[in-house]
């Protein structure tokens, strides 16, 4: 799988990159055809509590695509987020092919 991260009015450092890069990976074990992922990673007003925005988009066969967008004091609680997030949808999506 692909994986874009992007990063908006920052630089991103080498360990927040790898961090991005584990957790998004993990969602290949819930599910095997997602094609790429788009992160997304933002900071709102740098003074104020809980200012990072990570958002996850992640492109799917037949589908088109999930997206998860999660705000929290780090971007790396916010990316844990996301992905627990993109994790329920993929089930949901998982159990819609079963059934079909």
């Amino acid at each position: 799988m692909e994986i874009i991260i992007n990063s908006v009015h920052f630089t991103t450092d080498k360990k927040l990159v790898d961090f991005v890069n584990k957790k998004v990976n993990k969602l290949d074990t819930f599910f095997d055809g997602i094609i790429n992922a788009e992160v997304t990673l933002k900071v709102l007003k740098p003074e104020a509590a809980k200012n990072k925005i990570s958002e996850i988009k992640i492109s799917i066969p037949s589908n088109g695509y999930l997206f998860a967008k999660k705000q929290a004091d780090t971007f790396e609680e916010a990316t844990d987020l996301a992905v627990d997030a993109l994790r329920k949808q993929l089930g949901k999506f998982k159990n819609k092919l079963k059934s079909k």
